[in-house]
């Protein structure tokens, strides 16, 4: 069993309960309360904005060319792709960047990044990348495990934000990241790995759980 196959096992009860979680299947039933969409989707561009942080602090601590460049190329896609489906879905929703840009991020959000951060600038480029795969990963999860739901779903908000995680284009970035994972971990500690995939897998439960109770500062 490759490290990721089996990280991937090691998660799964926190992973059902992700695909479980209210906010997930509300969202592709097309019964999610749109504040508590909107919720989400402001408070993800603190998030995004992390996560090219994070590739390139990543990419920088890469220990040979061939990761290096594939690290940076997942971060050109961030970037990019995901930014430009980002600005589209605000402007859907009535908000611009200038909106999303003054929101300040809830705890989880911060505490979240924060441990993605920490990892990659303290931890070595193989601790990184397994952390940041959950997220990835557990997206594509999600909606192939709704996928029934999604079709019939008559929500066009849902169904184009969701429909993103079923393209070929995103499964192969998440089989991308995986064979990172495979390649460079295979002879890493893997009680290490499996910590922090956890602790990642369990902050996507908090992110979704934040959103839908819409946490916010208590003081």
């Amino acid at each position: 069993m490759k490290v990721s196959e089996k990280l991937h096992k090691d998660a799964k009860p926190v992973w059902d309960k992700i695909c479980a979680h209210p906010f997930v299947v509300e969202l592709f039933q097309g019964t999610l309360p749109i504040e508590k969409f909107k919720t989400y989707i402001l408070h993800d561009y603190s998030y995004l904005l992390g996560a090219i942080r994070n590739f390139s602090i990543i990419a920088s601590r890469a220990d040979s060319a061939d990761v290096v460049r594939e690290v940076v190329e997942i971060a050109h896609l961030e970037a990019t792709g995901e930014f430009q489906g980002y600005e589209e879905m605000l402007h859907t929703l009535g908000y611009t960047m200038d909106d999303a840009m003054r929101v300040e991020p809830f705890p989880t959000n911060l505490s979240y990044r924060s441990f993605l951060l920490t990892t990659s600038s303290l931890g070595t480029s193989q601790e990184a990348l397994a952390s940041v795969l959950p997220c990835f990963w557990s997206y594509l999860d999600i909606a192939v495990d709704h996928r029934d739901a999604l079709s019939k779903n008559t929500n066009k908000i849902y169904v184009d934000w969701a429909s993103v995680y079923l393209s070929g284009d995103y499964r192969q970035l998440v089989n991308k990241l995986r064979h990172l994972v495979d390649s460079t971990c295979e002879d890493f500690p893997y009680k290490r790995l499996r910590t922090l995939f956890l602790t990642a897998s369990r902050y996507e439960y908090m992110y979704w759980d934040a959103a839908y109770k819409q946490e916010s500062w208590p003081i």
